[in-house]
């Protein structure tokens, strides 16, 4: 049983992954070797190609407990296979650690391990080398992170740092210390050199990698069979085609790994200070940093060379590395629970919840603030590639590969050339024996029409169309990281957008401000600069509540902090080091009105500007701040008016979320009238609210406070009015987006209503349609979970009055006929909080909700790539578009993620856009589906390229003939490249249409097209084949044949002379040949002309200058050595003589079957797609994808979509599946 265990690593994770033990076999690694030999090294290549295969072949199962060898599946879709050696490492060098106290941290190699109090640690120390044991701890590497043993867990696991099972107090408690030295070794030991080291290969490693590839070993075989068949030049051609491949394919990938290289190295290696135990610094290199060291983050600013956790001061980051967001973020301190007056539980730490505390790896620190005495100090959390830096690295070295229909149907057809090749083979072997041709002729013929079959160009012709439509939108500013994507953009059917700075525009302007005052609601006000208010409450909750910095004298930050600040012209004045040493509690930030405000006029004296002295100055000091928080959709301070003795928290955010902070007597009666009166009208509205803190909580306690403590019980002051104007291309945008048929999806963190108008000022939402917004509530009190359905139209009049009916009527009566519902077009509307409810209680609505919902408001960025999966779920394909600062996930998990950002290649997502506007979106789609059509049109060229070569080859070698050497290679060279890599440079239609391009080559209408161009090419030629052989002058041909009647002539000298001194031992030369020569060489252009399809995708045909051109001479020069013989040219292609009645013969079957080919091609492309719908309302076929499914499912449903003022609950949570009721509330 132990043998056969299976266990899983990296559980519930993306990189899941199934590892089975195997030990190594002598006997089986022997018969492998004979094997090797025997194959002349094939079964090598096979088990390189083959990690399964090579474990499973040399080795025996095992317990992975105790094997030598690790095999490794992943959980996914591809179930792609590795293979690690398991290492051992050695602890006997290291004295200093006794072998219990060892064993029980590598057992538990959780982060728990990292939690032992200082004192064992001493301990430990102190214990003596004569107690040392021989101590492995075994361990194996994949994918650049090392898999630890773990006993307590019986399986491996990886080493991870304080990111995981820590919580914020232990942080404070057991790690605010610093490590001894001791400790520091043994962590380094285990956790390994702190850098993200990309090794660039070297050219002769990736040239073996590269050559060993299963298509150039195929090229290898082929080149190998010419030689012997005496194709020299044909060989010689391949080769250097190959050779030519090669290099340009070892530049790109060695380009692509320098680049990546000096990226990650830049700043791989700086010098750092820790702090020691008993408050000793020690200055050291940062690759020598583990998790637990204490870094002092230096004055000036530094490259962040790990992940760290602030637990002193507050620093200024340019995170742009990471999110493509070039605006400074403010990062404070983790809040310390101790010291917390209120207290905010065990909270576990987690970069992602507290990233607003943590500096990451690879992120710029421009400026650090700091207390008297104190250094601004973070614990190392993570280390190396555990890192968000080193985990990106990971992503960009070992890409997940890309699932795409068109990738796999390729797979599946080159699998029916090979079965045709099989057929063709056993054939040769057939006739040839029949024939008795001698045994070595038969070998290499039979296998010469493997090597025909299957095209050795195919790869390089498959990438042509997307290199070309890379170049193409690296034109108009699109870059991109991730090629193969480009395929899968021409599939798109649904965009989700994030809303600022992506639909509308980056910066808000100031509409005006509503203050209150008793309780009430004031008119709304335009002018906030002015005397009457400089020193009100609202004020300075706009000049204090803000992240911004001055950053070489340059205000900056948020853009709608900005815009705040700068409503109310004060003056931001950051304390220089000297202040802040001279003064102990001076505040390192003061605000302060202009003098021209301030309604007394200051004395003279005051001209001097020493702080300490003029307590008449009316200045405001910043003395904590709680950056903003998008999960909480909130953010405060703490302020001090300077000679005041208490201290003001002041807060600012989503309305909502305020008034519930808020004491409920100060909050007006009709906050809700009002705020939805600004967001229908799509005005993005923010709250303040103020309290006075109690005396007793000093500037020390402030420090450590949590911001819970401080964001409870305050006063409600008012809203700020900004306005997010549209940006101008929006609209039209959307409009091709859905004329296209393509879905689009806002995703937004703003208010619902705001967005809701937004969706409708844009198009999203068109007037007549009606918005249902699904409000759900988690399971509270014993009660299920439920949704109350409300329509947006509705709101209002529900909360003036109660008689609604007037609204409910016209809906209910909708449902009455199918007719009508069709034309009624329904949105859902939701926030992040019912998103989520949704997703844990109600799993069965969730995908009728992704068929028609629009708006998503409050999205926290993890939700956002929720909404993107459940999207997916129901087979949509997927594209997003977002600023990158927080859709970094879902702009990686969307098919095609596109980030407005300035950066040319953000690690962010697959595109990035130089231009910050949505009309990159359409571009990307038509850029897609041209990539994606011309993908099928070079593969079906390819493929009739094959079977018509195939065809040819085969009529041959019915009469013991072939293709000449010069034939093959002005086919292959002349004809097939050229024609190959200018049919791709169709560009892109300059519309979006409504239809969509085929997912895969195995549709109906694509087989039909190929097939039926298959028979008519063979048809062609097996007629031209025999209908030679009836012609009055045919006979076997020979050298003095004269089927021509050129006795005596100048080429009939010429072609007697090269005749006789050189006998054609191959019979090449012959009328068969030369007919199926002739034949066969027009067909590859007529099948090219066929395929190479303009509307509605791409450019037509003839504005492809180069693929015009091209076909053009390979025409004339056809039709020129056909119908005019050339004695050189014929001499060097072997082409023999014939009647020039035959020669327009030749022409008029020429003609006939580019007719036919072409009305066939059209007539597919006409009648496929009648015939189509046609068969399928025959067989009343259900739709592929799900989405089409469901929308066809809830036509028929009665209770879809729900009432207005109806209620869905959540069945009793005994039956565990889901599934829910509708409950209408009267």
């Amino acid at each position: 049983m132990d043998k056969e265990e299976r266990k899983t690593i990296n559980k519930g994770q993306e990189d899941e992954m199934e590892i089975y033990g195997y030990n190594l076999c002598r006997w089986k690694l022997a018969i492998v070797s004979l094997g090797v030999v025997c194959t002349g090294g094939f079964l090598l290549l096979l088990l390189y190609w083959m990690p399964e295969w090579r474990v499973k072949a040399t080795c025996i199962r095992a317990a992975v407990k105790d094997c030598e060898v690790v095999l490794l599946r992943t959980t996914d879709e591809f179930r792609m296979w590795f293979c690690a050696k398991i290492r051992s490492l050695s602890v006997e060098a290291h004295p200093f650690l006794s072998p219990k106290s060892m064993a029980n941290k590598v057992s538990n190699g959780h982060a728990v391990l990292l939690n032992e109090n200082l004192g064992e640690e001493n301990r430990h120390e102190i214990s003596t080398r004569s107690q040392m044991q021989s101590e492995q701890i075994r361990y194996f590497t994949h994918h650049s992170v090392k898999y630890f043993w773990n006993d307590t867990l019986h399986n491996f696991d990886f080493l991870k740092g304080l990111d995981e099972g820590v919580s914020c107090t232990s942080i404070y408690e057991k790690h605010s210390a610093g490590l001894t030295k001791g400790m520091h070794a043994y962590r380094k030991l285990l956790y390994g050199v702190n850098e993200i080291s990309v090794k660039v290969p070297s050219v002769f490693k990736l040239l073996i990698k590269e050559v060993l590839n299963p298509f150039y070993i195929f090229q290898l075989f082929s080149v190998i069979l010419w030689c012997t068949d005496e194709y020299y030049y044909y060989a010689l051609a391949i080769v250097i085609m190959s050779i030519v491949s090669i290099l340009s394919s070892l530049y790109s990938i060695r380009k692509q790994y320098i680049m990546l290289h000096d990226m990650v190295a830049a700043h791989s290696t700086v010098r750092v200070s820790v702090c020691r135990v008993n408050e000793e610094m020690e200055e050291i290199f940062s690759t020598d940093l583990v998790p637990g060291d204490i870094m002092v983050i230096p004055l000036n600013g530094t490259v962040m060379p790990c992940d760290a956790v602030l637990i002193n001061g507050t620093c200024i980051v340019n995170e742009s590395m990471l999110t493509g967001e070039s605006v400074p973020v403010t990062k404070t301190n983790l809040p310390n629970p101790s010291v917390d007056i209120k207290g905010m539980g065990d909270e576990l730490y987690s970069p992602e919840i507290h990233k607003r505390h943590t500096l990451f790896c690879g992120t710029t620190v421009i400026q650090t603030r700091f207390y008297t005495g104190e250094l601004v100090k973070a614990i190392v959390v993570r280390t190396g590639f555990s890192t968000s830096k080193g985990q990106l690295v990971r992503s960009i070295l070992y890409p997940k590969p890309t699932d795409f229909k068109l990738y796999r149907d390729a797979y599946l057809f080159l699998l029916c050339l090979v079965a045709v090749a099989g057929i063709g083979f056993i054939y040769t072997i057939i006739n040839s024996i029949l024939n008795k041709v001698e045994v070595g002729v038969i070998i290499i013929e039979s296998l010469d029409i493997i090597t025909i079959t299957v095209p050795p160009a195919l790869p390089a012709a498959m990438t042509a169309g997307i290199v070309y439509a890379q170049r193409r939108l690296k034109k108009i500013g699109i870059f991109c990281i991730s090629p193969q994507r480009i395929n899968i953009c021409g599939q798109l059917n649904l965009v989700c957008f994030d809303k600022t700075g992506t639909l509308t525009e980056d910066g808000l302007d100031l509409w005006g401000i509503q203050r209150v005052e008793n309780t009430c609601f004031l008119l709304p006000e335009e002018n906030v600069c002015n005397e009457m208010l400089v020193k009100s409450q609202f004020v300075a909750c706009m000049a204090t509540c803000h992240s911004l910095t001055k950053i070489e004298g340059v205000l900056s930050g948020d853009p709608l902090d900005l815009k705040m600040f700068e409503a109310i012209g004060w003056i931001l004045e950051e304390a220089t080091e000297e202040e802040t040493a001279l003064h102990n509690r001076i505040m390192p930030t003061v605000v302060r009105p202009p003098k021209q405000l301030l309604p007394e006029s200051t004395p003279a004296g005051d001209q001097e500007m020493e702080l300490f002295e003029l307590p008449a100055i009316y200045e405001i000091g910043i003395v904590r701040q709680f950056p903003f928080s998008s999960a909480l959709q909130r953010m405060s301070v703490v302020a001090r008016v300077l000679g005041d003795k208490k201290m003001d928290a002041y807060m600012k955010g989503a309305p909502e979320v305020i008034a519930s902070l808020c004491k409920p007597e100060t909050v007006p009666v009709d906050f809700e009238k009002v705020l939805e009166d600004y967001t229908k009208q799509g005005f993005r509205v923010i709250a303040l609210a103020h309290r006075k803190l109690e005396s007793k909580l000093t500037w020390h306690k402030v420090q450590n406070i949590s911001r819970d403590a401080i964001e409870n019980n305050m006063d409600f002051l008012g809203l700020i009015i900004m306005q997010n104007k549209l940006k101008q291309e929006t609209p039209a945008v959307l409009e091709d987006l859905h004329k296209a048929n393509i879905r689009t999806v806002m995703v937004t963190g703003d208010n619902m209503l705001t967005a809701v108008s937004v969706a409708r000022d844009c198009g999203m939402i068109l007037p007549q349609d009606k918005v249902i917004i699904a409000e759900a509530l988690p399971p509270k009190d014993g009660k299920v979970a439920k949704i109350n359905w409300h329509y947006a139209d509705t709101l209002t009049q529900c909360s003036s009055s109660s008689a609604i009916d007037s609204e409910a009527i016209p809906i209910k009566s909708v449902h009455d006929s199918l007719e009508d519902l069709q034309v009624t077009h329904y949105h859902f509307a939701m926030n992040g909080k019912s998103f989520s409810v949704i997703l844990e209680h109600f799993q069965d609505l969730v995908p009728k909700l992704m068929l028609h919902g629009t708006v998503f408001a409050r999205m926290a960025p993890d939700q956002k790539t929720q909404l993107v999966e459940a999207l997916q779920n129901v087979d949509y394909f997927v594209g997003m578009c977002g600023d990158g600062a927080n859709d970094c996930g879902a702009l990686k998990r969307a098919h095609g993620g596109i980030s407005l950002s300035e950066l040319e290649a953000s690690v962010a997502s697959p595109f990035t856009s130089k231009t910050p506007s949505i009309s990159c979106v359409p571009n990307l789609i038509r850029e897609g589906r041209a990539a994606l059509m011309t993908s099928f049109c070079v593969f079906k060229f390819m493929a009739l390229y094959s079977i018509i070569q195939y065809s040819s080859v085969t009529l041959l070698y019915s009469v013991l003939s072939n293709l000449g050497d010069f034939q093959f290679l002005f086919i292959d060279l002349a004809i097939i490249l050229v024609v190959v890599f200018t049919m791709s440079l169709n560009p892109a239609w300059k519309e979006l249409v409504a239809q969509r391009p085929p997912s895969g080559l195995i549709s109906g209408a694509l087989l039909f097209s190929v097939l039926s161009q298959i028979i008519i090419c063979i048809g062609f030629q097996s007629l031209g084949f025999f209908w030679v052989k009836q012609q009055p002058w045919y006979e076997v041909w020979h050298p003095y044949s004269d089927a021509c009647n050129t006795t005596g002539s100048l080429y009939w000298n010429s072609s007697h002379l090269y005749n006789e001194t050189e006998l054609d031992p191959h019979n090449i030369q012959n009328y068969e040949n030369t007919t199926v020569f002739f034949i066969s060489s027009f067909q590859y252009l007529i099948v090219a002309i066929a395929f190479s399809k303009g509307k509605p995708f791409r450019q037509p045909c003839y504005k492809n200058y180069l693929f015009v051109v091209s076909v053009i001479i390979l025409y004339v020069f056809m039709l020129f050595i056909m119908l005019h013989p050339v004695a050189s040219i014929d001499q060097v292609l072997q082409i023999v003589c014939v009647p020039y009645q035959w020669r327009i013969t030749m022409l008029i079957i020429v003609l006939v079957n580019a007719f036919v080919s072409i009305l066939v091609e059209e007539s597919v492309d006409h009648w496929g797609k009648c015939c189509l719908s046609w068969s399928l309302d025959c067989r009343k076929k259900m739709p592929k994808a799900k989405y089409m499914y469901l929308a066809q499912e809830l036509l028929f449903d009665p209770e879809w979509p729900p009432k207005p003022q109806t209620t869905t609950e959540a069945k009793a949570l005994v039956n565990e599946n889901g599934s829910c009721q509708i409950i209408t509330v009267t």
